[in-house]
């Protein structure tokens, strides 16, 4: 697979994947081509055993603005959506169930096997904001800011983020962000928990890493994985019907050799050696 984009950067260091959109000019504003890469890159860091999880952060002084605003443009006038498609960055990142729910952008993030993590470093708007929405957690530079965009634009909240950010922070706060489309800065995104670390300039970046890294050292990537995997697919189900099918995913990790190694490395007092994601298809 190709690792040599046009519009982002992609580096594996210490079994973390840095995924940057790296249009700094344009406050890393997403076109059909940067869209594709990501989707791509994901996909690289998927397949690769040694990767632990994913980092999201843009280049410069913003995480993303949005989508183009040539590409709104084009939008407006033709009175549809857009869109290019590249055949050499076609990918199908995660998803291993093939769920329906996981197949648009930016949902499809929730079907990744491993953690994605945005480190929003600066402003992120529109759909940028709905990208770092559905990432599974937010490390946020104090003086970042986040805006939703939509309603100053003549939209309703576009991208699925009308169902996950009030899941984050609440209908109240949801409704909020949405109708007064207000920026809203690093300590008070991280005060109604939309931001779940709270970082000094120019550290977020470097948290989301550490922070992956600790858990690589720690948990099995199967667990981690299969955590994921309870809590996004159990957030729309009755408490019964998740109980069991947790306790048949419990049965399932109680037969796999990570158990075993987790019981005797703790026992033994050393670090665990637990197996890697195998992805074939």
């Amino acid at each position: 697979m190709p690792t040599n984009y046009e519009e982002i950067l992609y580096e594996v260091t210490d079994k973390v994947a840095t995924l940057t959109i790296n249009r700094p000019d344009k406050l890393n504003a997403l076109t059909d081509l940067t869209q594709a890469e990501i989707r791509h890159a994901l996909a690289q860091s998927e397949r690769n055993e040694n990767v632990i999880g994913t980092v999201l952060t843009g280049a410069g002084r913003g995480f993303c603005s949005g989508v183009d605003m040539n590409a709104l443009s084009g939008m407006s006038d033709a009175g549809k959506r857009l869109g290019n498609t590249y055949e050499h960055l076609k990918a199908n990142p995660g998803n291993p169930d093939n769920d329906p729910n996981y197949k648009s952008s930016p949902s499809y993030f929730l079907g990744l096997r491993k953690p994605l993590i945005a480190a929003i470093n600066g402003a992120a708007a529109g759909l940028g904001f709905s990208y770092a929405t559905f990432c599974d957690m937010r490390f946020m530079d104090r003086n970042a800011k986040i805006v939703t965009s939509f309603a100053p634009r003549g939209l309703i909240a576009e991208h699925g983020t009308c169902w996950m950010l009030p899941k984050i922070v609440g209908p109240s706060n949801a409704l909020d962000m949405n109708w007064s489309s207000r920026k809203i800065e690093g300590e008070e995104a991280y005060r109604m928990g939309y931001a779940n670390r709270l970082c000094e300039t120019g550290e977020c970046v470097l948290q989301a890493q550490n922070y992956l890294r600790e858990i690589a050292g720690t948990s099995a990537p199967m667990s981690i994985m299969m955590m994921k995997r309870q809590i996004y697919k159990h957030l729309s189900k009755e408490l019964g019907e998740a109980m069991g099918e947790s306790t048949m995913w419990m049965d399932e990790s109680l037969a796999r050799d990570d158990f075993k190694e987790g019981v005797a490395s703790f026992v033994e007092r050393r670090a665990a050696n637990f197996q890697k994601i195998e992805v074939t298809d």
